[in-house]
């Protein structure tokens, strides 16, 4: 083997670039990594390692920010590619130790290339967010049409995955809503502008957590979707998030037929679960425990429109999205939170090929004069929009009430493109709650009559053929793998679907 004297002149050129990828390598010092660890957060290496697999990460642009006086390691971004679960993947970290995670204009260009990369090379983003936003020294003048205009871009044609695992403002904060799934730690914030500014602007004084933690961003302006306990978690959920989507659109979505729990099987425990009265409430995650592959899902937005549950899970060793109306909050009713978190989860499943399972139990859409200021109607019209559009496979049951709009928004109405539409036994239907309409009614006769004719209206349903099948509780499960067996054709035929126009909507 040659030697460092047999290098032929090589040797000093590359002792010059050991010593800047050294450089690179050493991030803020050893004293803001201590600091670091100390908060209980890993560094933004340590992240990019935990998230790929092991040995697999290859850097890119290591050297950007090493020719300034002093030099700024790896401009504050460490980014680069790897493999999760053994598929490429790209990914970045705004690192913190580096002049606070800010983004100089080096850095800038390293989040653009790594939009490019992913959209050329069709592989998932992953960003980790803990940073300042704009380097306030440098001027905005990297590459166009620059990272926000990347993500933009790339919308709808790979996952995109944001991480937010410390302080995040400014622009760097503005990649969490262009992604489609964003986790943060319950130490983590995210804002458009921090105290500091916020009290310089407007005289407010307010903490980082008061602005941006958790309990704003992910319960009440559902900016962040999920909430966990610390970076090792967020890198985890991440990376379980990715194991239910291909690579991009337009590939077969994940099938995972090694369990054991793949086949079919009844689910006695539904006649217990499920009360046939509709007026009694009752929770309906147990429900998707008990019917989807192991007892395994993957809850999206658990602490923000809480009347609807959206899942991501396996049936039958395939991906699928399950949206379910939950009678135990607002007896399952619509309001504009869940229609968004509906709405932009069911934008994500439709891009990306995944099946997606509809069960309806509610009383409509959310009324009341609080419910219209909010603006219902137009939030629950964008859910129906993007639901009737969906061009993967559906399938809707109606478990046991499904009134007004909301019977629509949850992909109910006959011949709107579903794959397969069932309804349980003994279902109410209507423009209103049966007891509502009947109440209407004087003759005691007559109400009688139409709220029995109401409460038959699964048999009449299967009778028109609005219902496909009217199935006993115990075949839910069976009665779904039915139906994605009925799409498996068109969901494994790649290009057999188009990605919504314009990527998706944050």
């Amino acid at each position: 083997m040659a030697g460092v004297d047999d290098l032929a002149g090589w040797g000093p050129a590359l002792a010059e670039i050991g010593r800047r990828k050294e450089v690179a390598a050493g991030m803020g010092g050893e004293a803001r990594l201590a600091r670091q660890a100390a908060r209980g957060r890993l560094n933004a290496r340590e992240r990019l390692a935990a998230l790929f697999d092991k040995d697999t990460f290859y850097e890119i642009g290591a050297l950007v920010g090493g020719t300034d006086t002093p030099p700024v390691p790896a401009d504050a971004f460490v980014a680069g590619a790897g493999t999760i679960d053994g598929r490429p993947a790209l990914a970045g970290a705004e690192d913190v130790t580096v002049l606070g995670g800010s983004i100089g204009t080096g850095a800038s260009d390293k989040r653009y290339r790594l939009c490019q990369l992913a959209r050329q090379e069709q592989v998932p983003l992953v960003m980790m967010l803990e940073g300042a936003g704009h380097r306030v020294t440098e001027q905005a003048t990297g590459r166009r049409p620059g990272d926000l205009g990347g993500l933009v871009e790339l919308s709808g044609l790979v996952p995109m995955v944001c991480l937010v695992l410390g302080a995040s403002a400014g622009h760097g904060a503005l990649t969490a809503p262009l992604c489609d799934f964003v986790a943060m730690t319950e130490t983590a914030s995210i804002f458009s502008a921090g105290p500091p500014l916020v009290r310089s602007a407007t005289g407010e004084e307010i903490t980082k957590e008061a602005l941006g933690g958790p309990a704003v961003a992910a319960a009440t302006s559902g900016v962040v979707h999920n909430v966990v306990a610390d970076d090792v978690e967020a890198i985890a959920l991440a990376r379980r998030y990715l194991s239910y989507f291909p690579s991009s659109a337009g590939r077969p979505v994940p099938r995972h037929l090694d369990g054991t729990d793949t086949g079919p099987r009844r689910v006695d425990e539904l006649l217990t679960l499920i009360p046939p009265d509709p007026r009694r409430p009752y929770p309906i995650r147990p429900v998707l425990d008990a019917i989807v592959d192991d007892g395994e899902l993957l809850e999206i937005q658990p602490d923000f429109g809480s009347s609807l549950v959206a899942v991501l899970a396996r049936l039958g060793g395939r991906a699928v999205a399950i949206v379910a109306n939950d009678p135990s909050v607002l007896a399952g009713a619509i309001n504009s939170d869940a229609a968004d978190k509906a709405a932009h989860f069911l934008q994500v499943a439709g891009a990306f090929g995944l099946p997606c399972v509809f069960l309806a139990d509610n009383p409509g859409v959310l009324a009341g004069s609080a419910a219209e200021r909010a603006g219902i109607l137009r939030h629950a019209a964008r859910m129906y929009a993007v639901q009737h559009r969906l061009a993967v496979p559906k399938v809707h049951v109606t478990l046991r009430k499904a009134f007004g709009f909301g019977s629509s928004v949850m992909a109910m109405n006959p011949f709107d493109g579903q794959t397969l539409t069932l309804a349980f036994p003994s279902i109410t239907l209507g423009a209103l709650p049966a007891g509502s309409t009947a109440s209407k009614i004087e003759d005691r006769e007559e109400r009688a009559r139409v709220a029995a004719q109401q409460a038959k209206a699964s048999v009449t349903g299967g009778a028109r053929l609005a219902y496909d099948d009217v199935i006993d509780p115990r075949e839910l499960r069976n009665a779904l793998l039915a139906g994605l067996m009925l799409g498996a054709g068109r969901a494994d035929r790649p290009g057999s679907r188009a990605s919504r126009p314009g990527g998706i909507l944050p």
